[in-house]
């Protein structure tokens, strides 16, 4: 029997395995949040799309951090004052019970992302130098940095401080379009050298295409379309500056010359605008439905003839880019976020401007019927525009900037 001497082998495969790249270790990632109780639909769904888009990214393991929201006002009988009740749980939620509910939750991760800059008064309870924020818009900051234009009593002024604090803390900051980047810049928030942009994305419900099973459902919530239905849309909250006013100003004014027209808003009314709808006397032509499944909105977008976003300040516009993906041409506030978004692909308006927002929405609505040829062009240039915006790429883009600040931290 011969007995082989691998020692040189063994040692060469032993070298060269010692040269070949470490795996590199899975990245531990929190996902913070807000409250699901405080309803809101916006940031619900940036913290679902980018879970689970994170999701499909090598090396990042992610979990949502959030808490059950307590309710102590809002659970005492015979008050009255719902809504004040109700606010107040929710500051006292935010202000104390997640920041302490978040410390004893903290263990195992190396990374925390609060998707939703009004929450960041949480980042003292985080490791601030492994934590991301990305902001949305400056409205949480607004009386702080413009007073004049937000006047606000001290017990707010000094929330909005608690939460620009912690935003100032934070390792790196996310914004969603570049007009964010450069409010945040002008009026010296964070450096420079903290800050990048990265766009939000778009459903992947929101498409051109048919889809019969939600199609069914946006029909039953719709009433019939006639050949001459005019069916105009907004999608949105309710906050002052989202602007209702205008948009029930401008409806009224194209029914007058298109009585077939007809309004439909996803996300109601607050009972200010409802009074309004009434004064109009336009109360038979609006319909008024609550946030929907997604699949079901991108259904509302494609039979829609025109999406009207008359909000005067903006963080981004999702239902710009979900109306423009889903074939739905839009008119637009002419704000520097918008513009934006909507690049050429969308017709702009003054804001607030009656007549103008009439006289585009009137010019659209003629170019569709005397013109469908062009019509189609428009529809296929928001379609083209909107594909850019992408979560997949959203996600991508985020988990680089985690690594950077993983990698900061451990040098």
């Amino acid at each position: 029997m011969m007995l082989t001497d691998n020692s040189a082998t063994t040692g060469k495969r032993d070298l060269l395995l010692s040269r070949r790249p470490a795996a590199s270790p899975v990245l531990a990632v929190a996902i913070v949040a807000d409250l699901i109780e405080e309803a809101w639909p916006s940031m619900d769904h940036v913290a679902e799309m980018l879970m689970h888009h994170l999701e499909a990214e090598d090396q990042i393991k992610v979990k949502q951090l959030r808490p059950a929201m307590r309710a102590r006002l809002t659970r005492l009988p015979g008050l009255g004052f719902q809504r004040r009740m109700l606010n107040g749980d929710r500051l006292l939620n935010r202000f104390f019970d997640y920041p302490r509910w978040l410390q004893r939750h903290t263990n195992g991760f190396e990374l925390f992302h609060l998707v939703d800059h009004s929450y960041a008064q949480l980042i003292p309870a985080l490791p601030p130098d492994r934590t991301v924020v990305t902001c949305h818009d400056l409205d949480t900051f607004r009386c702080l940095i413009e007073p004049a234009r937000d006047p606000r009593p001290r017990w707010f002024r000094y929330m909005a401080q608690r939460i620009l604090d912690g935003l100032q803390r934070a390792a790196h900051i996310i914004a969603v379009s570049q007009a964010t980047r450069d409010e945040l810049l002008q009026y010296k928030l964070v450096p420079a050298e903290r800050l990048s942009v990265i766009p939000n994305g778009v459903h992947p419900s929101s498409t051109p295409l048919p889809d019969p099973a939600a199609d069914a459902v946006a029909a039953s919530l719709l009433p019939e379309q006639g050949v001459r239905m005019v069916r105009l849309l907004n999608v949105g909250s309710t906050l002052p500056r989202k602007r209702l006013d205008v948009l029930l100003r401008v409806f009224a004014e194209v029914k007058r010359e298109i009585p077939e027209a007809q309004l439909v808003r996803v996300g109601g009314f607050t009972e200010t605008q409802v009074r309004l709808v009434r004064e109009l006397g336009i109360e038979q032509s609006v319909v008024s439905l609550p946030f929907l499944d997604r699949k079901v909105l991108a259904a509302v977008y494609r039979c829609s003839t025109l999406l009207l976003h008359t909000a005067e300040a903006e963080g981004f516009g999702l239902p710009v880019t979900e109306a423009l993906a889903c074939g739905c041409p839009v008119v637009a506030s002419d704000i520097p976020v918008l513009r934006e978004v909507g690049g050429t692909a969308a017709t702009f308006c003054k804001v607030a401007d009656i007549a103008h927002w009439k006289s585009a929405v009137i010019r659209l609505l003629e170019e569709r019927l005397e013109h469908p040829s062009v019509w189609e062009m428009r529809r296929q240039e928001g379609i083209a525009s909107a594909a850019c915006y992408s979560w997949a790429e959203n996600a991508r883009q985020t988990a680089h900037i985690y690594r950077q600040v993983v990698s900061r931290t451990s040098r």
